[in-house]
C-alpha cells in the first residue's frame, strides 16, 4: 500500500462516520480515469471505494457548489477549467476553496463506424457544416445551408450532415465550439472581420450550433454516441479521445487537417482539437471525509497518471514529467488555489 498522506485538522472530525464514501461528479471524459482510480484506492486503502457519478461538467460544478460536507460531493471532474459563474455559484454556498489539479489531456474526436468513409476535415469546413447561420455572401446571414458534406467541399463524402454530440451542459461541447467551431469560424473573412469589429457577436455566431436536426444532442455519456454511430455508418459523433481508444476495433477518428487523432500527436499538440483535463476538490470537506488526500495521492501516484500508468489503458494523456511532480505537490499539501479564470 502507498503511504497515505497525513489529514489537516488532526484529529479529523469525520461527520459521516468511518463509512463515508467520498463523492466524485462531473465529465463524462473524465470519469473513466475517477473511476479506475476509485476501484485501485478501494482495494488497497482502508476506506470505502469512493461513488463515481457522470453528470457532464457543466452539472458536475452544478452539483459540487451545492454545498459542504460528507453528504456532498468533494470532488468534480471537469474536461474545462472553471468558469468565474460556477466559482461565485460555490461561494454562495460557502465553498470557498477550491483546489485545481490538472490531470493531463485528451482529444475531442469526430469519430465513425469502421467501414464508414474515412474522414479528413479542416476546422473551417466543420465550422460551416455545424454553424446556425453562415454569411451570404451580401453582407447577411442565411440558416445553414448544407445538407451533405460533398456541398462543402468536393473532397469529401456524399454523406448526409448528422453529427451526434454532447449537450450545452458538457465540458466537451465547450471545448468543441471554442477550439473547433471558433477557429474553424476565423478560416472565413466574414467571421475574422467580425472578430475584429464586434468579439461578442463574433462569439456569438461562431459557437451556436445548428438545431435543424444536423447536429443532435446525445447526452452526458459518450458511450451512447458510440452506439448511435455503431447504428448508423452516416453518423458522426464528438467524444473524447479517451473512448475513441476503447472502441478502435469498431470506430475510426477522423483526420483534423490531415493529423489524425493519436496519443502522440495529442501529446505534442499537433492534433488540432485537444484539451487539458481537470479535478477540482472542496478543500474545505477534507476534515469532513475519510480517505479524501489519500485518493487524491492514488490519482497522481506516477502508478497512476504516469507514462507508464494503469491510466494510460483509459486512454489518459499524462502531463509532462516536471507538471506532474509540481500538480501531485500541490495535490498532497492541500493547497488552496485562485483558479485563473476565463
Amino acid at each position: 500500500m502507498k503511504s497515505i498522506p497525513d489529514q489537516p485538522d488532526s484529529p479529523p472530525v469525520f461527520a459521516g462516520g468511518d463509512d463515508t464514501k467520498i463523492r466524485i461528479v462531473g465529465s463524462s471524459t473524465v470519469s473513466p480515469f475517477a473511476t479506475a482510480v476509485a476501484e485501485q484506492f478501494g482495494a488497497v486503502y482502508p476506506y470505502p471505494t469512493p461513488i463515481v457519478e457522470t453528470t457532464g461538467t457543466g452539472g458536475g460544478f452544478k452539483a459540487f457548489c451545492n454545498g459542504l460536507g460528507p453528504n456532498e460531493p468533494s470532488i468534480t471532474n471537469a474536461s474545462r477549467k472553471v468558469k468565474a459563474s460556477e466559482v461565485a455559484l460555490c461561494a454562495e454556498q460557502g465553498v470557498t476553496d477550491l483546489l485545481e489539479i490538472k490531470i493531463g489531456y485528451d482529444g475531442i474526436v469526430l469519430a465513425n463506424a469502421k467501414g464508414a468513409p474515412e474522414l479528413d476535415l479542416t476546422k473551417g469546413q466543420i465550422y460551416q457544416a455545424l454553424a446556425a447561420e453562415l454569411p451570404d455572401g451580401r453582407g447577411g446571414w442565411v440558416e445553414n445551408p448544407y445538407e451533405r458534406w460533398r456541398e462543402i467541399d468536393a473532397s469529401l463524402p456524399d454523406l448526409p450532415i448528422r453529427v451526434s454530440g454532447p449537450p450545452p451542459t458538457s465540458g466537451t461541447r465547450d471545448a468543441f465550439v471554442e477550439i473547433a467551431m471558433e477557429k474553424g469560424a476565423e478560416t472565413l473573412p466574414e467571421l475574422a472581420a467580425l472578430k475584429v469589429s464586434d468579439p461578442d457577436m463574433f462569439e456569438r455566431r461562431a459557437h451556436t450550433i445548428r438545431n435543424d436536426g444536423a447536429w443532435i444532442d446525445s447526452g452526458e455519456n459518450d458511450s451512447s454516441i458510440v452506439q448511435t454511430l455503431l447504428g448508423d455508418e452516416a453518423s458522426i459523433g464528438v467524444l473524447g479521445f479517451s473512448f475513441l481508444e476503447q472502441n478502435l476495433d469498431r470506430l475510426q477518428g477522423a483526420r483534423i487537417g490531415g493529423i489524425p487523432p493519436e496519443f502522440n500527436r495529442i501529446a505534442s499538440g499537433d492534433y488540432g482539437i485537444s484539451r487539458s483535463m481537470y479535478l477540482y476538490v472542496k478543500k474545505q470537506n477534507v476534515p469532513l471525509v475519510p480517505g479524501l488526500g489519500a485518493y487524491l495521492a492514488e490519482f497522481t501516484h506516477e502508478d497512476a497518471w504516469g507514462m507508464e500508468g494503469y491510466l494510460l489503458s483509459k486512454g489518459l494523456i499524462p502531463l509532462p514529467e516536471a507538471q506532474r511532480v509540481a500538480e501531485r505537490e500541490e495535490a498532497l499539501n492541500l493547497i488552496a488555489i485562485d483558479p485563473v479564470l476565463d
